[in-house]
């Protein structure tokens, strides 16, 4: 039914909401008792004036009558229909449910964003429980302080003819190593209740890295200009108050070198000269520049006006560069989803691949992402070359040239059903 075809049913619910009945209404407006019945069960249409003085006498917009619910309450209830696995000719049916039903639909729609909510909130405690390094050395110590409690204890309490002097030293290690696990418990404690706002931004040399990048906006004007320069990116290292930790300052000048090389080599002018004509293509800009695929990867990510994310992982799998893009999940300590094109070409030097990703489990978010897998330079003869897949990630446009491909964020808050490539069992759903 079409959205203008339930403009009298919209009259009838504000209607009723106000505590009106149909002969007053219809006093007010001038018209006859019986027509209104008529135009309030979509038997008339209506407009103009007449369409003016009921709105006006409703206390409501024009637009409230003839236009129905918002857009965004609409792709709510519609996100809940196919959430719920509703055929379409039901999901088609969520302008009309919200036009007889605004009370009922803002009930529902709410539902649906706390749903989401929850979430997106699962999704990180899981992620954090499960692979936060932190949180990982945290309970690896304490169970070993218990453990060598327990140990010490038992010998204490099994061996009867103990020497005093063997016996004191193992009242010394209870002592001691008691002390340490309060300590480390109250730590424990301290850290998964710390404030959000007063807990540093950065707990890993990964993320300190991340939040300095972040900070320049993952552009460097000075290594633009000076290219490849060592003092440069020294610099700009050492005075990065983001970067802490010495594992940060080193993963911090090998992403520099990275940008100052690829600066050096295509110049950020150069490219977006360029993409004014043949758009954002990267293998096609990669052909008329002679530059690789990765290379032009890196640096439409550098383009602020593309609004684009990449990710970077090495021969084992680790994602060892990410730039975020709004809608894109990528887990903080676990590993991604390996259908991803990142890991599709891991290990197929030469191979670009090109896919519409639509990521399960929040806004089902659709982009364009493509993928290159590059030789990082021999260092000996014989040797094992190594290798770094990149992945560039595109708000989509138009419509995918192939199928779209639904993905996760991580295998453990993925509500695909009967993934081929999943690894462990999903805690949103009952799928394996």
């Amino acid at each position: 039914m079409l959205r203008e075809a339930l403009t009298g049913s919209r009259i009838r619910e504000r209607r009723i909401m106000a505590g009106q009945k149909q002969a007053d209404l219809a006093n007010v407006i001038g018209i006859s008792a019986s027509y209104l019945n008529l135009i309030e069960h979509n038997r008339r249409r209506i407009g103009g004036k007449l369409l003016l003085n009921i709105a006006a006498a409703l206390g409501v917009e024009p637009t409230a009558l003839t236009e129905g619910a918002e857009a965004a309450l609409i792709g709510t209830l519609r996100e809940a229909a196919v959430d719920a696995g509703l055929s379409g000719p039901e999901v088609g049916r969520a302008d009309e449910f919200a036009g007889r039903f605004p009370g009922w639909a803002d009930v529902l729609a709410n539902t649906q964003r706390r749903i989401a909510t929850l979430e997106r909130t699962i999704e990180t405690l899981t992620d954090r429980l499960a692979h936060d390094p932190h949180l990982a050395a945290s309970m690896h110590e304490l169970l070993t302080t218990a453990a060598a409690i327990r140990s010490t204890a038992s010998i204490l309490a099994d061996t009867k003819t103990l020497e005093p002097e063997w016996r004191d030293r193992f009242h010394i290690n209870i002592d001691q190593d008691s002390r340490r696990l309060a300590d480390s418990a109250q730590a424990l404690v301290g850290y998964l209740e710390a404030d959000p706002e007063t807990t540093p931004a950065a707990s890993s040399p990964q993320e300190e890295v991340e939040a300095f990048l972040a900070a320049h906006r993952f552009q460097f004007a000075v290594l633009e200009q000076a290219g490849h320069d060592e003092t440069a990116i020294e610099a700009l290292a050492q005075a990065a108050p983001e970067l802490k930790s010495v594992a940060a300052r080193h993963i911090a000048r090998t992403v520099l070198q990275q940008v100052a090389v690829d600066a050096d080599a295509l110049p950020i002018a150069r490219l977006a000269e360029l993409m004014e004509t043949l758009g954002r293509d990267p293998m096609a800009l990669a052909q008329q520049l002679h530059q690789p695929v990765g290379r032009v990867l890196r640096r439409m990510a550098a383009m602020p006006d593309l609004g684009a994310g990449l990710l970077v992982c090495d021969r084992s799998g680790t994602v060892i560069f990410r730039k975020s893009i709004e809608g894109f999940v990528v887990p903080r300590f676990g590993a991604g989803c390996p259908l991803w094109p990142l890991f599709a070409v891991l290990g197929n030097p030469g191979v670009v691949v090109k896919e519409r990703l639509a990521q399960l489990g929040r806004s089902h978010a659709e982009f364009d992402c493509i993928a290159a897998c590059e030789v990082q330079s021999a260092h000996s003869y014989n040797a094992q070359p190594l290798v770094q897949s990149v992945m560039l990630i595109l708000p989509a446009q138009g419509l995918a040239a192939g199928p779209r491909l639904d993905v996760g964020a991580t295998c453990r808050v993925c509500p695909r059903d009967h993934c081929p490539a999943r690894r462990e069992p999903s805690i949103l759903n009952d799928g394996v």
